[in-house]
């Protein structure tokens, strides 16, 4: 099967709308663009394919009641923004999945939430029960407590990680272009990318900024469907109905073909952010990297940082690179004292607690770079 057939036979989509495709010109919630946009969505739900939705303007739907004629740019009006946008929004959804008899509920996450390790399995707890009893959610990053250093970034990355929270079978990025091109679509010379099998297809491709409300740009997307490890389309909303149909719209990320990550690899590598730094010789990188051993003592050369045991780590080779992220075992102020030891030894002079791995195989995952 296709990767455009995949998407016209997926069991469950997840379909993710950026501020643009909600918006009027100035900036405020357009009624009738969500109303075509729930129209196609409860269509697609009518043929038994069970939909998650990805829906960014809750600071846009804010900007009208608080008087505000641009998108601001301190976090705390943002913050306030969303406050009151948030819940406009929502209720101008449920009203208008009510004309199909649809049942929505709203899931409020941030870049946080997915790295707690806990509150990332409640996310996906969530997700799964409202999909059970037949509830359509719709997903937004919380804007009204998330930071600049905790965003998910336009949703997009929200959305991949949404995807694979909920094992969907295809994802479907909604934008203010109708594709990818290689510059921007408004000038002379730009070319639309119909298919991208990999990194060599953007070769030619300026990846810059876009959206009038937004913040996020073609990079945020791009990433989002390499993330995503399933086929992913990028198109406006007006062709949101082919999109989903299979039709060949917009622009196909073509997913690589090997293992799908697991939830918890995925969560190390997308969702988490290292909380310090362990350095590795090259013997350790060989093993962690080729041979998916666990990280030992002997292998590690540095520390920086502070963490505290079952934080997320990076692992570094000897210049330095990031190859892999795994949860530490030990404090950071511990691990000096274990470095270029065997556990064996360290079992016999410190006590039988030592005899274990600085990061286990189970809980360490190689990122791009380290490949």
């Amino acid at each position: 099967m296709s990767d455009r057939a995949a998407m016209a036979k997926a069991r469950r989509l997840v379909v993710k709308a950026g501020s643009s495709s909600l918006t009027t010109p100035e900036g405020t919630i357009d009624a009738n663009r969500i109303d075509a946009l729930v129209d196609v969505l409860a269509a697609r739900r009518a043929n038994g394919t069970e939909i998650v939705f990805v829906s960014s303007g809750a600071i846009a739907a804010g900007l009208g009641p608080l008087g505000l004629t641009r998108r601001p740019r301190d976090l705390a009006t943002q913050q306030a923004a969303a406050s009151v946008g948030q819940g406009m929004l929502f209720a101008r959804y449920t009203a208008s999945f009510a004309r199909y008899g649809l049942t929505v509920g709203q899931v409020l996450l941030t870049a946080d939430d997915m790295m707690r390790r806990s509150h990332h399995r409640n996310a996906q707890r969530t997700l799964a029960q409202l999909l059970a009893l037949g509830v359509l959610p719709i997903v937004n990053e919380n804007d009204t407590v998330a930071t600049d250093e905790i965003r998910f970034g336009d949703n997009d990355r929200l959305a991949a990680l949404v995807a694979h929270l909920t094992r969907a079978d295809a994802l479907v990025l909604l934008s203010d272009v109708d594709a990818l091109y290689t510059g921007d679509p408004r000038k002379p010379g730009a070319r639309r990318i119909e298919d991208v099998h990999g990194p060599d297809d953007l070769r030619d491709v300026e990846l810059g900024g876009s959206g009038r409300v937004g913040t996020g740009g073609m990079v945020t997307k791009v990433e989002a469907a390499r993330i995503a490890g399933i086929p992913v389309v990028l198109t406006n909303a007006a062709s949101a109905a082919r999109a989903l149909a299979g039709e060949p719209v917009g622009t196909l990320f073509h997913p690589a073909r090997s293992r799908r990550m697991s939830t918890e690899d995925l969560w190390l590598a997308h969702a988490t952010t290292g909380q310090g730094r362990v350095m590795l010789d090259p013997g350790a990188v060989d093993a962690v990297v080729r041979h998916h051993k666990s990280l030992l003592p002997a292998g590690v050369t540095g520390v920086s940082g502070e963490f505290a045991a079952g934080d997320p780590v990076d692992l570094c080779d000897p210049g330095g690179g990031v190859v892999a992220r795994g949860l530490v075992n030990y404090d950071a102020f511990e691990i000096p004292d274990l470095m270029g030891r065997s556990t064996r030894w360290l079992a016999r002079e410190l006590g039988p607690e030592y005899e274990r791995e600085i990061i286990h195989r189970d809980h360490l995952v190689v990122l791009e770079g380290g490949l």
